[in-house]
């Protein structure tokens, strides 16, 4: 396993375990209020849109087990996250928060990201590195 999937393994998964668990504590409304916020929402889709090319540029890792390939989709998924918040209009995201009931079912629909977070917390922590030369 390459030192970099592990690297990125560690990091996401363990940001996206303490984010969820922050999201759990404070209930859905906190993320209905942020969506809500316009300039907020521009700056977490400039932050994701450079995330996203950086991991696709950077691990675009098709083959070689599970791990890399979740990473490089999550890089994948991640670029696409920054570019439809940069594209989609405030209003639009707004109702969509809305339509999906975020608020009360929160707790479910975070469960993929932290299943998610926990598979790359365990296999990035889990893991050998390769020892180039």
């Amino acid at each position: 396993m390459s030192r970099l999937t592990i690297f990125l393994a560690r990091s996401i998964g363990l940001f996206t375990v303490l984010l969820v668990a922050g999201f759990l504590v404070r209930g859905g409304a906190a993320i209905e209020a942020t969506v809500e916020d316009e300039a907020v929402m521009i700056s977490y889709a400039i932050i994701s849109l450079a995330m996203g090319v950086a991991m696709v540029v950077g691990h675009n890792v098709w083959s070689g087990g599970a791990l890399p390939v979740v990473v490089t989709l999550v890089g994948w998924l991640i670029l696409a996250k920054g570019f439809l918040l940069l594209v989609l209009a405030p209003d639009a995201m707004t109702a969509m928060v809305r339509r999906m009931g975020y608020a009360e079912h929160y707790r479910l629909l975070l469960t993929p990201a932290l299943i998610l977070g926990l598979y790359l917390t365990w296999a990035g922590f889990s893991s050998q590195t390769m020892h180039l030369k």
